[in-house]
């Protein structure tokens, strides 16, 4: 079928195409009579406005590009929760491309929004990226730009994320509570600050509580449930084992959680565990998995909010921004010792 234009409804009411585009748009010159008769016969031949008309008229498009680095988790769902009801409250629709961890698959996503002339880029860094310069060159060309989550404070570009540092503190505090003193930790890619943090965190609790902080309890993850496997394998194969692990996020945790059930380790009785992230899975599974709180929906919503202000170049927001969330501890089977 044709599409119904603004020149179809003139022809319908004998009037200029000019004045049906006032109308619609509620022009102050516009009498409401007339308005309410354009706007029933929109309605009547079925008009819809047409968008990339319109976006080239106005410079804007109304869309949000979002990357993320996996769609398996849901942390990232949620987080495009929080965006898209914000988004969808302001007037803008989201765009969402998954880079699948990948440094090239996030430099394509790069490229299609910049063809897709989005208003603005929200982006979580892909675990294997480590050229950071398409990052640079959205910002080069004034593009609006933000972080969240996974960020990089060397790009002078704002960032929305959750106090990693603290959160991995706390982790720790939490099981040294329950009684454990041999903690490991199971990192994941450090050229990422989020995952630096969390290891930097680690490292100071250990330190507050007088814990020994062996280099050997500190295992190189990759952000999956095979390095959660591996890092228990490793750990157990040292002479002095340790009681307890804070994994980088919950998929890490339950790869150490399914290995420790698998050698027939008590949990938790005999080694405690404890994630971060918060994944809807932790509540569901047995042991059900003690984590960290990243307050995802929250964090979608200052991170729309971020680049909502960027977008409409608030002269405030124009300099390098960076809004930290609290992270909340969430207790349950796989630490509780007591």
């Amino acid at each position: 079928m044709k599409r119904v234009t603004i020149n179809d409804i003139a022809r319908e009411l004998n009037i200029t195409a000019a004045t049906v585009s006032r109308a619609l748009s509620d022009h102050p010159e516009i009498s409401s009579g007339t308005k309410k008769i354009v706007k029933e016969t929109a309605l009547r031949l079925d008009y819809s406005p047409n968008k990339v008309a319109s976006s080239l008229r106005s410079g804007k498009t109304n869309i949000i590009g979002v990357i993320i680095p996996t769609a398996e988790h849901i942390f990232f769902g949620s987080v495009i929760h929080g965006i898209s009801n914000a988004a969808s409250k302001n007037g803008y629709e989201v765009l969402i491309y998954q880079s699948n961890e990948s440094e090239q698959f996030e430099k394509k996503g790069i490229d299609a929004f910049i063809n897709a002339r989005v208003d603005g880029i929200l982006a979580s860094i892909a675990k294997d990226t480590k050229d950071f310069s398409h990052f640079s060159y959205v910002k080069e060309k004034n593009i609006p730009i933000a972080f969240f989550d996974r960020f990089n404070d060397n790009l002078g570009i704002s960032s929305v994320c959750i106090d990693d540092y603290r959160g991995a503190f706390l982790a720790v505090e939490t099981l040294v509570n329950e009684g454990y003193n041999r903690i490991a930790y199971i990192s994941g890619p450090l050229h990422i600050k989020t995952f630096s943090e969390r290891v930097r965190g680690y490292k100071d609790a250990l330190e507050h509580y007088n814990l020994d902080s062996d280099p050997e309890l500190i295992y190189p993850g990759d952000i999956s449930i095979e390095s959660g496997r591996k890092a228990i394998k490793k750990f157990f194969k040292l002479d002095n084992k340790p009681d307890a692990v804070c994994a980088v996020e919950d998929f890490t945790a339950l790869g150490a959680l399914k290995e420790l059930k698998e050698m027939g380790v008590n949990v938790p009785e005999e080694f405690g565990v404890i994630g971060f992230c918060n994944d809807l899975f932790g509540e569901h599974i047995s042991p059900s998995l003690s984590t960290v709180d990243q307050q995802t929906v929250a964090m979608g919503e200052e991170a729309f909010d971020l680049i909502n202000k960027l977008i409409n170049n608030e002269p405030a927001n124009q300099r390098v921004h960076k809004k930290v969330l609290e992270p909340l501890i969430i207790i349950r089977e796989s630490s509780k010792r007591t």
